[in-house]
């Protein structure tokens, strides 16, 4: 490798903050974080693949350890430049047949990047996945345009705020408080005006389209009582995506690597054996 391509690839990786851990001869298995979160999220999930897989953790552009001078409002203004962010870490680290786990935004992040470079995947698994928040004709969101509307205001208005009462509502499992509060101190952590931008592109997106293209090996795990992705919608991605596995999850919330990481770790392990 060149001394100019070795420097880029190391710019790739510091700029994601990318871990890789477990066994470097084993299948890639590929971890990515939803909105206001980090790869921390995985802490209770990743290391028990780390027997049989190579482990790739990284932290989205804006989010995390990543370089917050990477972020780029033009290029990360659509969840396109976040696909290709995840392509350049799959290129950096030459990865092929990858398992790509994504959770909530992040699914559909690898929906797009599969879609542009299908050879990098072997297997996606979705968690919570939705391709569009709001409502439409025929389709079930779960979210008005004037929900949408408002909890963006609310979340320009007072960042802080906005994460102290929308983290526990997101995580679901009231009986669980401390779970919400892990949940708010990461919302909480994000630069507002990063937080602003990605939540936009988060909930304004609509990758309906972008579902039936999908050809990698595909798995769809819904949880019970979710906020943010009720059950129509994982039934919805699990039906435009030709032969995909569809699980309704005992996990209850939007965050089951977080509330129920033994049943997600089961899951997972089940499909991709």
């Amino acid at each position: 490798m060149s001394t100019i391509a070795s420097a880029a690839r190391l710019h790739v990786l510091r700029r994601n903050n990318v871990t890789v851990t477990g066994d470097p001869a084993g299948r890639p298995i590929v971890f990515a974080h939803g909105f206001g979160c980090s790869q921390e999220v995985w802490h209770a999930v990743a290391p028990r693949f780390e027997v049989d897989h190579r482990v790739v953790l990284f932290d989205a552009v804006g989010s995390g350890g990543s370089d917050l001078a990477a972020y780029d409002p033009a290029r990360h203004d659509s969840l396109h430049g976040y696909a290709d962010d995840l392509l350049e870490i799959l290129d950096a680290l030459d990865l092929h047949d990858a398992v790509f786990v994504g959770h909530s935004v992040a699914a559909m992040v690898g929906v797009l990047a599969s879609n542009v470079d299908p050879s990098r995947f072997g297997a996606l698994v979705l968690v919570g996945p939705s391709p569009r928040y709001l409502d439409d004709d025929g389709y079930t969101g779960g979210f008005s345009r004037a929900d949408i509307d408002g909890l963006l205001d609310a979340l320009d208005a007072n960042h802080l705020g906005w994460s102290e009462t929308m983290a526990p509502l997101i995580m679901g499992n009231p009986a669980r408080p401390e779970l919400g509060s892990e949940l708010t101190e990461s919302f909480c952590s994000v630069d507002p005006r990063i937080a602003s931008q990605f939540a936009r592109v988060t909930f304004l997106s609509d990758n309906r389209r972008d579902l039936e293209h999908v050809r990698t090996p595909t798995l769809v795990l819904q949880c019970s009582e979710d906020l943010i992705a009720p059950p129509a919608v994982g039934r919805y991605v699990h039906e435009q995506i030709s032969g995909s596995r569809f699980v309704q999850l005992a996990a209850t919330g939007h965050c089951p690597n977080l509330s129920a990481p033994e049943e997600l770790v089961a899951e997972i392990t089940a499909f991709v054996r």
